[in-house]
């Protein structure tokens, strides 16, 4: 969920992403990973964005892994056998703080290979940049701050500015979901207007998406009675994609109690 909040984002907003990262407000436009693979590629925390000159390999990660520094050496390759001509900025991006030393890790190492990459650890970077750009406007709470909810609201009143509806819906509902790495659902709930986030793209195929899953694990709900009803539906078809309680609170507008009750129905059954 959070990969996919991150990969849309950078992609919606991405020369805010590429001033931050390459100094340069430079458009660009995605690659698809297809376009790399000499095998099928993993591609769910990913995202390659390119200009004429240079490709833009973004890594978003909530939690460390230990075959990162393979993977980017990996990537490094195929995209240099497709465009050789290319330069190419790979960084990743860990959202969550950890005291893992896999954090720490920039270097792939292989005998006489020795291949580089970046790394920016948000919990580490001062929140003041991801205030200016719409596009980091989601990461901001998770950066260096004493104060996340004094951010979150800095945030909200950012948002609340933007004419565009359908921008400041999506914006709006990105910030949610990834604040809540690091606020609980009833800050968030009341710095953020759930009306606005609503009719976010973002959040339209987080629903369906759950919607999916729990038919393709044959959850019959049954006909839907009433818009309660159809909420619960939703509710449990995310709790068996794996959302969080907190998560399918915020999205739903149910209750924790309600939630929890209807967690409870799906371990019963």
């Amino acid at each position: 969920m959070y990969d996919n909040v991150c990969k849309f984002i950078a992609e919606m907003f991405s020369e805010d992403f590429a001033t931050w990262l390459l100094g340069v407000p430079i458009p660009l436009t995605e690659l698809k990973p297809t376009e790399l693979s000499l095998q099928p590629i993993r591609a769910d925390s990913l995202i390659f964005l390119q200009s004429d000159n240079l490709v833009l390999h973004i890594e978003f990660q909530t939690e460390p892994k230990t075959d990162i520094p393979f993977r980017m050496a990996d990537y490094r390759l195929r995209v240099y056998r497709k465009f050789p001509q290319k330069e190419m900025y790979q960084v990743v991006i860990y959202l969550k703080k950890s005291n893992s030393e896999l954090v720490q890790q920039n270097t792939f190492e292989l005998t006489e290979l020795r291949h580089r990459f970046n790394v920016i650890r948000l919990w580490e970077e001062s929140p003041e940049p991801f205030l200016n750009k719409p596009g980091l406007f989601p990461f901001a709470v998770l950066t260096q701050t004493e104060n996340p909810i004094n951010v979150l609201t800095q945030v909200a009143e950012q948002i609340n500015q933007i004419s565009n509806r359908k921008t400041q819906s999506d914006l709006a509902a990105s910030t949610a979901i990834l604040a809540g790495l690091s606020l609980n659902q009833r800050d968030i709930r009341r710095i953020l207007r759930s009306e606005i986030m609503r009719e976010s793209v973002i959040y339209q195929e987080i629903l369906a998406e759950g919607e999916q899953i729990g038919e393709r694990r044959g959850e019959q709900i049954g006909e839907q009675r009433g818009e309660q009803q159809a909420t619960e539906k939703i509710a449990l078809n995310l709790l068996q994609a794996g959302m969080e309680i907190e998560q399918v609170a915020q999205m739903t507008e149910l209750t924790i109690e309600q939630i929890q009750a209807l967690q409870l129905r799906l371990e019963n059954n």
